[in-house]
C-alpha cells in the first residue's frame, strides 16, 4: 500500500490527545462552559494537564484573572450538548441554561462542576509561562470526583471538522518485563 501526501492542516487529526471535555470557569459572578479537546497530561503526581485554550475564547480571559478552573468529562450521551457549547458563545448566552446543565459546587475552586458528567477535574492554573506566546495553560488537578461506573464510559474523541469517535472497549495486555 502506497501512503499519501497528508495535509499539514490535519495532522491534528492523527495525534487527538484524548477525551474532549467541558471547561468551566467563572469570573464576577458569571459562570461559563466551553469544548476543548487541546489537552494533555504532563505529570502523574502531582496530576499536571497542560491545555490550550484561544485567547478569542470567552473562557480565556476568566482562566487567566481566576487562574481556576474545572475540566469536566463528558460520556457520549451528551454529544449534542458538547457540539451545542462549542458553536457559542458565553458573552452571549448562559450555556447552563441553554444546554439543561446542572452546576454544582466545587470543593476547591470558586468554579461550578456540571453534575451531568461521569468526572470533574478541580483545577489551579500552576504555570502560565507558555500562555503570552502560545495560549497554552498548564493546570495542576487540586481534587478530583467520578462516578464508580467510569470504566463503562463512552467519552468523545474530536476527530475534526465536525467528526467525533466514542471511546470503545477496554483491552488489557500483559507487560513485558525483560
Amino acid at each position: 500500500m502506497v501512503k499519501k501526501d497528508f495535509p499539514l492542516s490535519n495532522v491534528y487529526q492523527l495525534l487527538e490527545p484524548g477525551p474532549v471535555v467541558l471547561v468551566t470557569t467563572a469570573h464576577k459572578g458569571e459562570a461559563n462552559i466551553m469544548t476543548m479537546s487541546w489537552h494533555t497530561m504532563m505529570e502523574f503526581e502531582p496530576p499536571l494537564i497542560g491545555c490550550v485554550i484561544s485567547g478569542r475564547n470567552y473562557s480565556f480571559d476568566a482562566l487567566r484573572k481566576t487562574r481556576e478552573c474545572v475540566l469536566n468529562i463528558p460520556a457520549a450521551e451528551l454529544a449534542k450538548q458538547v457540539v451545542g457549547i462549542g458553536n457559542c458563545s458565553g458573552s452571549k448566552v448562559d450555556k447552563f441554561r441553554k444546554f439543561g446543565l446542572t452546576a454544582l459546587p466545587a470543593t476547591q475552586v470558586a468554579v461550578p462542576m456540571i453534575a451531568e458528567c461521569f468526572a470533574n477535574l478541580e483545577c489551579r492554573v500552576a504555570d502560565t509561562r507558555m500562555v503570552n506566546r502560545y495560549n497554552f495553560f498548564v493546570l495542576e488537578v487540586v481534587q478530583a470526583w467520578c462516578l464508580p461506573i467510569h470504566n463503562h464510559s463512552r467519552t468523545l474523541h474530536h476527530r475534526g471538522h465536525g467528526k467525533f469517535m466514542v471511546a470503545g472497549e477496554t483491552i488489557r495486555l500483559k507487560s513485558g518485563k525483560a
